[in-house]
């Protein structure tokens, strides 16, 4: 039993000496809420596979958490179509492709626990995403109840939002509409993407990665935090309210 006690004495340790007093929390959405990653993978495969060409996960993590348009152009470059394949088409198709994925995607692990934890406790959330208005609709429609959990939501298109992750708008603009003068440092932000990790700690805050397991771990350097999913997380460790189990 006494590595039990060393454990209850570490967590103690932790408790008393949070990485962080946080605050507020602000996360980002795809792949780190709502199971759409795989949607984009699977639709940029086939759009690929029609030019000889295989999509893997070293070119994916350039494009996530990107605006669509840098994504797009980031798409083409790096596998060469040039002349064959211009950005904007590849937008076009890959639109009318995701639109009809897009509705079933789900939540992912230990995400509802967090969110109705961190709402009962009174501990303000925003959602910060890259998504346009269109697909946050399309991609929100079945999971209404977890979004009305929110302060508020910052989509990609949204007009103060000048530069697509890592530059930090998108995170310092969500933590501008909370109520009253937040500053970054009590500010927690919850990513699966190098980019958005990157524009959190751009924007002075910290940042916990919950990557897809396939992204090479030379990917997680900047984060403060690495778990496997958010089951793992544990809110006394940022100076939040435990888990009641």
């Amino acid at each position: 039993m006494a590595s039990a006690g060393a454990d209850e004495a570490a967590a103690a340790a932790v408790a008393a000496h949070p990485r962080a007093a946080i605050s507020h929390v602000i996360f980002d959405m795809d792949g780190l809420l709502l199971d759409t990653e795989g949607f984009y993978t699977e639709v940029q495969e086939k759009i690929l596979a029609r030019y000889g060409k295989v999509f893997d996960w070293s070119l994916k993590a350039k494009m996530m958490g990107k605006k669509a348009a840098e994504s797009a152009r980031i798409f083409v470059d790096e596998c060469g179509l040039d002349g064959l394949l211009t950005p904007e088409q590849f937008l076009e198709e890959r639109e009318s492709m995701l639109q009809a994925l897009f509705p079933s995607c789900t939540k992912l692990p230990g995400v509802l626990r967090l969110i109705h934890h961190l709402h009962a406790n009174g501990i303000p959330m925003a959602v910060a995403t890259g998504s346009h208005k269109r697909h946050f609709a399309l991609k929100t429609q079945n999971h209404q109840e977890m979004f009305s959990l929110m302060h508020h939501v910052v989509m990609g298109d949204d007009p103060e939002v000048k530069a697509g992750k890592p530059s930090p708008d998108i995170f310092l603009a969500a933590m501008r509409r909370f109520e009253g003068n937040v500053e970054p440092s009590k500010c927690l932000v919850f990513e699966d993407a190098p980019s958005g990790v990157a524009a959190a700690k751009n924007a002075g805050m910290s940042a916990v990665m919950v990557p897809d397991p396939r992204l090479d771990v030379s990917y997680h350097k900047g984060a403060d935090q690495v778990l496997s999913s958010l089951l793992d997380f544990k809110p006394t460790e940022w100076g939040l309210p435990p888990f009641n189990e």
